[in-house]
């Protein structure tokens, strides 16, 4: 059976890639609304391919924002059912001077495609619908019944799809749900991803004058609103990298001692760590954890931007009336977002400085997800990962967070499979964004045998 797969992926692969560079060429920056048209444009797309590609009930389905696409293939009684997630949205690719060919015309260069969304994630959801084709062309018949829920707005928070899985859970119950949004641990190395972090996304305003004031004549007796902000982040998070929310730590559940040993014979390197992902002159975090426990396994608060007052060219000597930063906590097992969020807000309202007012606001929130590594998906997956690279699966957390798992988890009861191939260095939401293009055939050939052995 394997080599007919193989056979059929070897006799469409140029096909199969025009017809990704097609879905690469287009534009669905799901941020910016000047690329509406593009985003339902994509979603257009991938309806046409499921229908090609033999799957029934497809649907565009609107929503208050980006649509989202449904298909099912369900003639296959007494099997399991695979909910198939994938999204076709992707990140601005700015900054464009940075890219070495254009991030919407797909270049093949040294084995990988260069362009926006190669990884994260059009080329490795699109090797779904590639299996399902396979199978469907060599048997007229698939081995599980298979359902689709592609969304264009994972880039922006996906809020659409998470009303529309609580609202549908009849609908779109599954056995288990497939997710190839992640990366293997190193090329060449079968990865399951079965672990990841959560993620509070929030922004956090400082008001203080009513107005800018000028240095000279306020300076020393007015509150600065972008200081006090500093000062108050600056204590939520000591130089050791330990969160000073109280109880934030109370609720963490520590892996599992085999699956920290089983971390402990991955083959890691901190310093190449250090010199090939990270780029800086030292790591940082919690001294008396490794570097992947720090990653994978222990809260972490980060502050991604700050915005106020005067940051022109030349000089404006003022003191801001107001400044915001955005502000996440990536949430590990055990902790539940609610808590963490009431915490951090008692935190603001008990280190606002004098002068000034704090205000909290919730973007997002979603908790940690870990799957039971001896769920049959899993085995299952693990066996056909390892058969088709021919070395043994490792079991890996992420460190990132993808809030539909949570959502599956929580509305429909089921797994998810993270089985991605993916690479470290792909550079996601990064100029240059690549995909490695054997991955991608080696992904339809991979997700098309694990349908066939999960209905065995």
């Amino acid at each position: 059976m394997a080599s007919t797969i193989e056979s059929y992926v070897r006799d469409n692969q140029t096909r199969f890639l025009d017809e990704l560079y097609e879905l690469l060429r287009i534009a669905s920056i799901s941020t910016l609304p000047e690329h509406n048209s593009d985003v339902a444009r994509a979603a257009a797309f991938v309806a046409a391919k499921l229908n090609t590609a033999g799957m029934e009930n497809v649907e565009i389905i609107p929503t208050a924002r980006h649509p989202l696409v449904y298909a099912d293939w369900l003639h296959a009684p007494g099997k399991p059912t695979v909910l198939c997630y994938g999204h076709y949205d992707v990140q601005p690719p700015d900054p464009l001077e940075l890219w070495n060919t254009p991030p919407f015309e797909p270049t093949l260069r040294d084995g990988n495609i260069y362009a926006r969304g190669s990884a994260d994630d059009k080329g490795q959801m699109y090797m779904h619908i590639k299996a399902v084709e396979t199978l469907l062309a060599l048997h007229g018949k698939l081995p599980v019944n298979v359902k689709f829920l592609i969304e264009g707005e994972e880039e922006v928070g996906g809020e659409s799809i998470a009303k529309y899985v609580a609202a549908n859970p009849a609908k779109l119950q599954a056995d288990v749900a497939l997710v190839s949004d992640t990366a293997l641990y190193k090329e060449g190395i079968p990865t399951l991803c079965i672990g990841l972090r959560g993620l509070i996304y929030t922004e956090v305003e400082c008001s203080a004058p009513s107005r800018d004031l000028h240095s000279g004549l306020y300076g020393g007796a007015a509150p600065n609103a972008v200081f006090a902000l500093v000062e108050m982040l600056s204590k939520a998070k000591n130089a050791a990298g330990i969160i000073q929310v109280p109880g934030i730590y109370d609720d963490v559940q520590a892996p599992a001692a085999a699956e920290l040993d089983s971390w402990k014979n991955l083959p890691f390197s901190e310093e190449e760590f250090l010199a090939n992902e990270v780029g800086s002159s030292a790591l940082t975090g919690e001294p008396g954890y490794s570097v992947l426990e720090r990653v994978w396994a222990r809260p972490t608060m980060e502050v991604h931007g700050i915005a106020g007052g005067f940051t022109g060219a030349g000089a404006k000597t003022v003191i801001p009336a107001k400044a915001t930063a955005k502000v996440s906590f990536r949430l590990v097992p055990g902790m539940v977002p609610e808590k963490v969020i009431a915490g951090f807000e008692k935190f603001i309202r008990e280190n606002t400085p004098a002068g000034t007012k704090m205000t909290l606001r919730v973007l997002s929130g979603g908790p940690a997800i870990v799957v039971n590594p001896d769920h049959p998906a899993i085995s299952v997956a693990a066996r056909v990962f390892a058969e088709t690279l021919g070395r043994p699966t490792v079991l890996t957390r992420s460190g990132g967070s993808i809030p539909i798992v949570g959502d599956f988890a929580s509305h429909l009861g089921i797994p998810t499979v993270l089985m991605g191939f993916g690479l470290p260095d792909d550079g996601l939401h990064s100029p240059n964004e690549k995909y490695k293009l054997d991955n991608y055939y080696t992904g339809i050939r991979t997700i098309a045998r694990f349908f066939e052995q999960y209905g065995v």
